[in-house]
């Protein structure tokens, strides 16, 4: 690693220019280590939280891409700080930039679970399950404060409606009371994103992440309490996590994953030209193999933005990451699989009790 320029803590490792704003202003990564360098700190590191105030809280999903119908998010940014993380390129569209911003100025919306109980009650809501997060990590750190992934989850429970949890965060099984009860009526299922077996990778990957050891950990306990879990292998990246899927696999069917999803990186939006200025400082000696692995992936490109396409990747890169895919499933989920929600119950619980007959 280049140690000398590298943000230990965070992914990105500079805001980029957003492209909505017409003026670009300098990047003040020089000016701040001018000011470490002569004793002072002239801006922190830290985290802001900022609360915003939408009006709706539910997203319909079109992308075919995509196996769900709906998401929601909590929080706006994440301090995971994954370098690959699509969702980067959303933190945009408030104002800030797709880099640090993204993971130092956290969007809360601590009106959700209002804003979710209407929407569950509207007479013209067909129960679907909802995903939290379809963008951002609902476990992140942020949530240990503000707890609205867990007030969520309590409206869910009341309206008996179907939700699904998608998160890299152990900090999921302090609601495994809620999760229990849901689980009673078939009523979620949880995705645990890992993406590496190494300690060092997750690190630089995913700085502010919880352990491996701990996710394994949270797939487990959450299968012992009857809890379908998806273990989340993605993305990819040739020449970082590739070849490590068949022990991905198998490890989290040994802890009790019911099945596994995966993607094969695509660095768009902003995202490539984070990412190779991360990978440069923090694996400068394989940056290149890796950005011309990803391209081989894409027809040359680092992003490919077709529908069917962008997901899977092509070449033979892809296909050799897919067909190791198709051998894990066949050789450690052969007799598993993930329940489908049930999206019965709701109509009987709009009103918030069980309607009398």
């Amino acid at each position: 690693m280049n140690s000398k320029n590298f943000q230990k803590g965070r992914g990105a490792q500079q805001n980029v220019h957003n492209r909505f704003e017409r003026q670009v202003y300098e990047i003040r990564d020089d000016f701040l280590e001018y000011c470490r360098l002569a004793g002072e700190e002239a801006v922190g590191n830290g985290t802001e939280y900022i609360p915003i105030f939408p009006k709706t809280i539910i997203n319909k999903v079109t992308s075919p891409d995509v196996v769900m119908s709906y998401s929601m998010n909590p929080y706006q940014g994440c301090e995971h700080g994954c370098i690959y993380c699509y969702a980067r390129n959303t933190h945009e569209f408030w104002g800030y930039s797709a880099g640090l911003d993204f993971e130092r100025k956290i969007l809360v919306k601590k009106d959700a679970p209002k804003l979710l109980e209407e929407k569950l009650k509207s007479k013209r809501w067909k129960a679907a399950t909802i995903v939290l997060s379809g963008n951002t990590d609902c476990y992140q750190p942020a949530e240990r404060k503000f707890e609205i992934t867990r007030q969520c989850l309590k409206v869910f429970l009341k309206y008996r409606h179907p939700v699904g949890l998608i998160t890299k965060n152990a900090l999921v099984l302090r609601d495994l009371d809620l999760l229990k009860e849901l689980s009673k009526y078939n009523l979620v299922g949880v995705n645990v994103s890992i993406t590496t077996l190494s300690e060092k990778t997750r690190r630089l990957l995913e700085p502010r992440t919880a352990t491996i050891t701990k996710r394994l950990k949270t797939v487990q306990a959450l299968s012992e309490n009857g809890i379908p879990v998806n273990a989340m292998l993605a993305p990819m990246i040739p020449g970082i996590n590739s070849h490590e899927l068949l022990a991905l696999a198998k490890t989290t069917s040994e802890h009790g994953a019911l099945s596994f999803g995966l993607t094969v990186v695509r660095l768009n939006g902003a995202i490539g030209q984070l990412f190779t200025d991360w990978i440069k400082k923090a694996m400068p000696d394989r940056a290149d193999k890796v950005l011309h692995q990803i391209q081989e992936c894409h027809g040359g490109t680092l992003n490919d933005s077709r529908f069917g396409i962008r997901s899977r990747g092509q070449g033979n890169m892809a296909t050799q990451i897919h067909a190791i895919a198709k051998l894990a499933r066949q050789k450690y989920f052969k007799d598993k699989s993930f329940p489908a929600l049930r999206t019965d119950l709701h109509e009987t619980y709009k009103d918030g009790q069980m309607r009398l007959f």
